[in-house]
């Protein structure tokens, strides 16, 4: 089985580093800070090619003792990783209760492992693409992050193209403003692989992905990080990324992030649950609703202010409006009369179900408005039940449920 817990809070993190560049999941024990842009300016900024810059001498030295020991394809030479980012806005804390725990118990939030690492982080994350720095305002932002946290996530995800950089922002100075706790919460971000310079392009796959490795461990061993993982690697590479790392003696990923949903299953149901078995690696997904399409607001249209309608979306409002987007809402509508008999909504169910999957670690939402994120929080509740009946009702309306040799479940 995959290693979950059904405990109201989360377990202590270990304090083992593991990890190197590509996208960035940062670890509970440290602070916001930025990786090429990484967070606010007050916070700190972290560059991958330099030392760290806007840390206090007091937290520096501190730090020194303590390290002693959107969707586009792109090639193939271009890769994304994750890294978990660990700097000490205050004392290093080895507290396992998050201040959260009490709101976290109203909402019966879960806590699972990432990967086969010792952090621990809700089933639920908080992600920032489209909606910080971009279609919310910033009060609206501390809003829902402050919604997220009383109510036990512990995880927020970003990155560094999320609106230009500003999504790293604001995220940063909400999250020095509140004053939570370091210790009780997990921050992600994401940086992108590749340029136009010549040390940038031309280079072998190998090449590419030993220096990412590489990297992403000298990251971790200064202390800027504490793990990182891949973000829409294919399996192959993140194999690669793994042996070059044992080669080595680096630190390899543990975690891969991957759209996942009822209409895109193929990786995170049959291809990363083997890489689980073999080297550990864990799921993190995105898009539970597929961009919005799941949520049932595209029947046959686009309404104004979705996020089919902002610009640089026309991508999202052809696939809406494309003849597979017209089968997909049918299915929908089948699928909301289970909802409505399971006493939940059909973005509930959706969430749920990508839950059921005990191989994902956590789920990232996206949310716009306090009764959105809270609407989605409550699939936690919708869970215990999807029966095994249930769950054949649904892949029998999807007809997409991808072929597995192997069940890795025993």
């Amino acid at each position: 089985m995959y290693p979950e817990s059904t405990t109201d809070s989360p377990a202590r993190l270990s304090l083992r580093q593991s990890g190197s560049p590509g996208m960035i999941y940062s670890a509970r024990y440290g602070s916001p800070k930025r990786q090429l842009q990484f967070y606010s300016q007050d916070a700190g900024v972290i560059s991958v090619h330099g030392t760290p810059r806007g840390v206090s001498r007091t937290t520096e030295e501190r730090l020194n003792r303590q390290n002693a020991n959107s969707p586009n394809t792109g090639t193939r030479s271009k890769f994304r990783a994750v890294a978990m980012v660990a700097r000490s806005l205050g004392q290093l804390s080895v507290q396992s209760v998050p201040t959260s725990s009490e709101q976290s118990i109203k909402t019966g939030m879960k806590y699972r492992n990432l990967g086969k690492s010792g952090l621990r982080v809700s089933c639920l994350g908080l992600g920032t693409w489209v909606t910080f720095g971009g279609q919310i305002t910033d009060e609206m932002a501390e809003q829902l992050l402050t919604l997220a946290y009383e109510n036990g996530i512990n995880l927020f995800d970003t990155a560094e193209v999320y609106a230009a950089g500003k999504a790293e922002v604001v995220l940063g100075n909400i999250i020095k403003k509140k004053g939570w706790r370091r210790s009780t919460f997990v921050i992600t971000t994401k940086i992108f692989w590749g340029g136009k310079a010549e040390t940038e392009r031309g280079l072998s796959r190998k090449h590419i992905i030993e220096e990412t490795v590489r990297a992403m461990t000298h990251v971790i061993n200064q202390g800027m990080a504490m793990y990182w993982g891949t973000s829409r690697w294919s399996p192959m590479e993140i194999m690669e990324a793994y042996s070059v790392a044992r080669q080595f003696n680096q630190i390899p990923p543990i975690c891969e992030q991957a759209e996942y949903h009822m209409f895109q299953r193929e990786k995170v149901e049959v291809q990363l649950p083997e890489l689980f078995h073999k080297i550990g690696v864990g799921a993190m997904t995105w898009s539970p609703l597929a961009c919005g399409i799941i949520s049932g607001k595209y029947d046959g249209r686009v309404p104004p202010y979705s996020r089919a309608s902002l610009k640089g979306y026309q991508w999202l409002k052809d696939k809406i409006l494309s003849e597979e987007g017209r089968r997909q809402q049918a299915k929908l509508k089948e699928l909301q009369a289970i909802a409505e008999r399971l006493g939940c909504t059909l973005p509930q169910l959706a969430i749920a179900w990508c839950l059921r999957n005990e191989g994902v670690s956590c789920v990232l939402l996206g949310a716009s408005s306090t009764e959105q994120l809270m609407e989605n929080i409550g699939a936690i509740q919708v869970l215990p039940k999807l029966s095994s009946s249930i769950t054949h009702e649904v892949d029998s309306i999807l007809g997409n449920k991808p072929y597995s040799k192997k069940d890795y479940r025993s």
